[in-house]
């Protein structure tokens, strides 16, 4: 399968690039530097708007919303729904939607997700029932599930493995900073004193930004580097060298059927799949609850929305001190499993300390920055093992797939009738946060007894060499997984 290329861009030659004179590393950098400039800024601010709105609903709770459209939802039950509805969507669509990304150009692809999910979330503010809540929320997620999974392939088109995970922690971290800027936004506009009811405002202010940021992506956004206008000739000669170092295979606009059965019979995207559940469970659970949660601690819901900022702002820094070191050490298993227990150990003083607040509130912090440093580092640990771009733009959705399930799950696990101490999510989140440290324990292990093993058999590969994996994909003999022992190497 192909698509054909845009007029105003150009294949490089084959011929043109063995021609080229060699480059240096200084060269190199100055190309990560460019690419940074302007690939982060785009995507960083794509994935605020898009997680913004996914999760501005535990805000809009505490502005009147069940009131208005629910009924007044004395159980939460309704609101769990409209809250839950976004993931079948997003869960449904991501395996298909991000294997036919491939096909297209990425520009043309994330903006008009961006403009479709930026649409549906400004037309919930003129929703006026449980029906036009729930319509609006699936669509939601049906574009956003043509975002999500795709960015990480889509920086496996710029980035090496050692480069990976910082620039992912940049993205992912992104949906830390929409947590604290959410907060924020949602005190003003609780102070704004508008002609509206405060939730409606809310999703107009939160809605249109992705608008706009579609429309810079379609104008800004690189496309592959085997086509995109933003590099000159030298400069897509050294991105050229750089995607296909440690691995070759399908690449442009094309997708190799063979590698996405590959990606399905994989059992570590399954495993993968499990750690990411038992974190969104986790993150679910965060997103749409934390202002309520931080009410049962006495704040007031004014006092709540301001004080959800610290910890998500705190998550950001950990996240991507996390993934520089992993990058540093190019292992990623045992600092999943560090910061999963460090979420779960949040979770054990929610359980067993009802009444310092102090203590809690610093449970919070724990909870919030040990769940999204495990994600930004996950799906880094993805997003270069998988060997092709076809077996990515399918394994990458199946673990994310099967996480969004556990977002289901947290969607339900506070009901008001729970509270204060909502001891069911509490108690389940935590046991999830530890099972996904095991997991991750087991993964590194696998990965290091596997390259163990090839080292044995075939020799000690160049991690820099070109490896034909047009038809073992990851499973090829020179392939290197992400992980390395000698510390000394990087520091």
């Amino acid at each position: 399968m192909s698509s054909e290329k845009n007029d105003d861009e150009k294949q490089l030659d084959t011929a043109s690039v063995a021609s080229q004179p060699t480059f240096t590393e200084e060269d190199e950098r100055k190309l990560v530097r460019r690419l940074d400039a302007r690939i982060l800024p785009i995507t960083c601010l794509l994935y605020l708007f898009a997680y913004l709105d996914r999760s501005n609903l535990g805000n809009a709770r505490l502005q009147g919303l069940p009131q208005d459209n629910l009924g007044g939802d004395p159980t939460g039950h309704l609101f769990d729904w409209v809250n839950s509805v976004f993931f079948f969507a997003y869960i449904l669509c991501q395996v298909p939607a991000t294997i036919i990304s491939k096909l297209y150009p990425p520009r043309y692809w994330i903006a008009a997700m961006a403009i479709g999910w930026g649409l549906s979330s400004t037309l919930m503010s003129t929703t006026t029932n449980f029906g036009g809540l729930m319509t609006a929320r699936v669509f939601l997620g049906i574009f956003e599930a043509g975002f999500g999974p795709v960015i990480p392939l889509y920086y496996s088109f710029f980035y090496t493995k050692k480069e990976m995970g910082l620039r992912m922690a940049y993205w992912f971290g992104f949906a830390a900073v929409a947590g604290a800027f959410g907060g924020l936004v949602a005190f003003g506009v609780q102070h704004a004193h508008a002609a509206i009811h405060d939730w409606r405002l809310l999703f107009i202010i939160e809605g249109c930004p992705a608008l706009i940021m579609g429309i810079v992506t379609l104008l800004f956004l690189p496309n592959r580097p085997e086509t995109t206008t933003f590099l000159n000739e030298k400069e897509r000669v050294i991105a050229l060298d750089r995607m296909t170092r440690g691995t070759s295979g399908d690449t442009g606009a094309t997708v190799t059927k063979a590698h996405i059965m590959m990606a399905f019979k994989d059992w570590r995207c399954y495993a993968g799949g499990i750690i990411y559940f038992g974190l969104n469970t986790a993150l679910a659970s965060i997103s749409a609850f934390l202002p309520t949660i931080l009410t049962t601690l006495g704040f007031t819901k004014a006092a709540a929305q301001l004080l959800t900022v610290p910890p998500y702002a705190l998550a950001a820094v950990m996240l991507v001190l996390f993934c520089f070191i992993s990058d540093r050490l190019q292992s990623r298993g045992i600092l999943m499993s560090i910061s999963c227990i460090i979420g779960g150990i949040g979770y054990i003083i929610l359980l067993t300390v009802h009444s310092n607040v102090h203590a809690r509130y610093f449970a919070v912090f724990c909870i919030v920055g040990g769940t999204y440093t495990t994600i930004g580092l996950i799906i880094a640990w993805y997003a270069h093992n998988l060997g092709s771009e076809s077996k990515r733009a399918t394994g990458i959705p199946i673990f994310m797939a099967m996480g969004q399930c556990g977002s289901v799950l947290g969607s339900h696990l506070f009901p008001l009738t729970q509270g204060p101490h909502y001891v069911q999510g509490f108690g389940v989140s935590c046991a999830l946060e530890f099972l996904a440290a095991i997991i991750s324990l087991v993964l590194s292990y696998s990965y290091r007894r596997d390259n163990a093993r090839r080292n044995e058999l075939y020799g000690v590969p160049d991690p820099t060499a070109k490896v034909d994996t047009s038809e073992l994909a990851d499973k090829a003999r020179a392939w290197v997984q992400v992980y390395r022992l000698r510390l000394r190497e990087y520091f």
